[in-house]
């Protein structure tokens, strides 16, 4: 068996990789579906989020195999060349792989350390995979473990004290800029939940207005309303955004929803007075080019990876504490991957045991027909009761030799004593 994860995130590939390798919410069924019948059925999550693109894949192969394999997918699925993205693949196997994914889903391997979006973006990945029924035994309990190890790592440390998003990162850092924002007017492109984050980032800064744009006016309104905002159609941005000090955008558009051409416009409707741009989508929502303009100043999320310096110093001094309920973690759910080399001798050894307790029980059962039903059921749960305590203190003894051992040879030991066969 081999459990692996491979991927890409911010600290090993630039904006424009991640980019295209990332996958949209509504592509992953089908990649799922694809992986499964390329690696035979292994069990398989994909995270794919601003900041990171993962695969974890369980599966009886070889982990070079496995790799191997992601990799010829990901080329093809993406139309990348394998030479384009591999430099910046990570690969972890096993007990590797789960304090990883430990990592990162209690945000200790994110750009923002500490932010609490990563917590439902894994569980969105891992709930969309397990209701296509891409997972598998071990995949299932992997994920659930990283689940409370991150609920764990948020209620009993610091790491999270404060507002800790790329939404608040991106804030802070155009209060930086302005100073004050009490007199300037933000443009939030996209309603969804970042750009709810940021509006909420936003007006605790007090800034002095805000314009919601979306392609829903609706949805803009509802998001408007909120913070006392202004809701505009998205297909009208360009009649407003030279009211714009600041643009913050965070759609889920598959392209550019902002060009060059429309921010040029509006700086000349502004008398080239400066503008902040901060595009914290991927893919991302503004072309680049305007960064060449005039008193235009561009930040993507690659851009906020200085900013994001000082919130990782700020909370330092809770990391240890983070990593070792991770390790912690990992030590509980390597010695439950390990228990199960015991298992099919564990279910051998209970079905001899329950096999010889059914034919005895069926002999007495037979020369005492007068007896009533109760009294039979009772005399069989009684055989029951009587097997499973015999067999707790064995099992549980298999399990802990197993783990504790650096071979199955305890297992070989109980199989000739009890003349179980070889494998089921």
């Amino acid at each position: 068996m081999s459990l692996v994860v491979t991927g890409l995130n911010h600290a090993t590939s630039d904006i424009a990789l991640r980019e295209r390798m990332s996958f949209a919410s509504e592509q992953i069924p089908e990649a799922l579906a694809q992986l499964r019948v390329r690696l035979e059925d292994a069990g398989v999550v994909i995270v794919s989020t601003c900041n990171r693109m993962e695969i974890y894949v369980n599966h009886m192969g070889k982990s070079e195999d496995l790799l191997h394999e992601i990799r010829q997918f990901l080329s093809e699925w993406h139309e990348v060349e394998e030479a384009e993205f591999a430099d910046a693949l990570y690969a972890h196997e096993d007990t590797e792989a789960a304090g990883h994914l430990f990592r990162v889903a209690s945000s200790l391997d994110s750009m923002v350390v500490g932010e609490d979006q990563i917590l439902g973006q894994v569980h969105d990945a891992y709930i969309t995979a397990h209701a296509e029924q891409a997972t598998d035994k071990i995949i299932n309990t992997l994920f659930q473990k990283a689940f409370t190890v991150a609920k764990k790592v948020r209620s009993t440390t610091k790491i999270a004290e404060g507002k800790v998003s790329v939404s608040s990162v991106a804030v802070d850092l155009a209060v930086s800029i302005f100073m004050d924002l009490t007199d300037k007017t933000v443009v939030v492109i996209g309603s969804g939940e970042m750009g709810e984050l940021t509006l909420k980032c936003l007006v605790d800064k007090g800034v002095g207005s805000v314009i919601v744009a979306n392609r829903s006016l609706d949805n803009a309104q509802l998001l408007a309303n909120q913070f006392n905002g202004e809701a505009i159609a998205l297909n009208t941005l360009p009649e407003h955004l030279h009211r714009a000090d600041i643009v913050i955008s965070s759609t889920g558009a598959p392209g550019v929803i902002l060009h060059r051409d429309q921010v040029a416009q509006a700086l000349k409707k502004r008398a080239n007075q400066p503008m902040f741009v901060i595009d914290i989508a991927l893919p991302r929502d503004v072309e680049a080019s305007i960064n060449e303009l005039d008193n235009v100043y561009l930040y993507d999320l690659d851009n906020l990876k200085g900013v994001t310096a000082k919130n990782l110093e700020a909370r330092r001094t809770e990391l240890d504490r983070c990593y070792k309920i991770v390790d912690n973690g990992v030590d509980q759910f390597s010695r439950w991957l390990k228990s199960l080399i015991a298992e099919p001798t564990i279910v051998s050894l209970s079905h001899e045991f329950n096999a010889v307790r059914e034919r005895e029980l069926e002999k007495t059962l037979d020369s005492m027909k007068h007896l009533p039903d109760k009294d039979r059921e009772e005399i069989e749960y009684l055989t029951k009761r009587i097997i499973n305590n015999i067999l707790q203190q064995p099992l549980t003894k298999i399990k802990q030799e197993v783990h504790d051992s650096e071979n199955s040879s305890v297992l070989q030991v109980v199989r000739r004593i009890f003349g179980l066969k070889e494998s089921l």
